[in-house]
């Protein structure tokens, strides 16, 4: 679940990714009845549902038919700190997957980095940023380490790294570029061991973001970035 949009007291927009279809919005009717309270809070930031429709592909907006939580998360949306992670990457996924298909991978790594994100009781202040960078893996514009060598540059707009600055002034210097290298290996149970300064991490927010906007139409900019960059010192 990424985003939902209420219109007027009878009615909420809801915006999910689904394993079969991809991208959808649907639409479905609230009330201030005790089951319509209970209702709405299926409808948290990357609640992980089950949701029965009849999808028809010629209506931009599906009738929501049944919903209830697929898996239940232990931490992610009661632990302060990953509560704002969960709001950061909610919006960051409404922007990234806006015009997604069906992609079967994308789905699951989404699901299985929310479950590990779930499990663990610490050492996750990298979370995001290693989400990030490995989602470009299934959304068409992984950056291109074949060719990295200590010293070069990384052209943001291409996605890949060359030995002198381009023309254009989208690039990280190299000291930035080889965070990028660095952050592209990592994984969630070895990221711990990349310590970075709360100033470090933001920036590295900063950059990701604006790779991505570089790559993705119509990406917006993040209302939640300046509350993701006061956590963790």
């Amino acid at each position: 679940m990424l985003r939902t949009v209420r219109y007027g007291d009878k009615r909420m927009m809801v915006d999910m990714l689904t394993e079969q279809y991809g991208r959808l919005s649907f639409s479905t009717t609230i009330g201030s009845s005790a089951r319509s309270r209970q209702k709405k809070l299926l409808f948290q930031p990357l609640s992980i549902l089950e949701v029965v429709f009849d999808y028809r592909q010629s209506q931009q907006v599906q009738r929501l038919g049944e919903a209830r939580i697929w898996w239940p998360s232990v931490s992610l949306h009661f632990d302060s700190y990953k509560m704002s992670l969960v709001f950061f990457l909610s919006e960051f996924l409404y922007y990234v997957t806006r015009d997604e298909q069906e992609n079967v991978p994308l789905f699951e790594y989404i699901v299985s980095s929310l479950a590990w994100l779930d499990s663990v009781d610490c050492s996750f202040s990298n979370f995001h940023l290693v989400f990030m960078m490995q989602l470009s893996r299934y959304v068409g514009f992984l950056p291109n380490l074949d060719n990295y060598t200590e010293g070069d540059c990384f052209d943001l707009e291409e996605g890949s790294f060359c030995h002198a600055a381009p023309y254009h002034g989208n690039y990280l210097e190299p000291t930035e570029a080889a965070r990028i290298a660095l952050l592209m290996r990592l994984r969630y149970e070895t990221m711990h061991l990349c310590a970075m300064s709360r100033r470090e991490r933001n920036r590295c927010t900063e950059v990701i973001v604006s790779f991505y906007r570089l790559h993705v139409p119509g990406f917006a900019e993040m209302k939640s970035l300046a509350v993701v960059q006061d956590l963790f010192v």
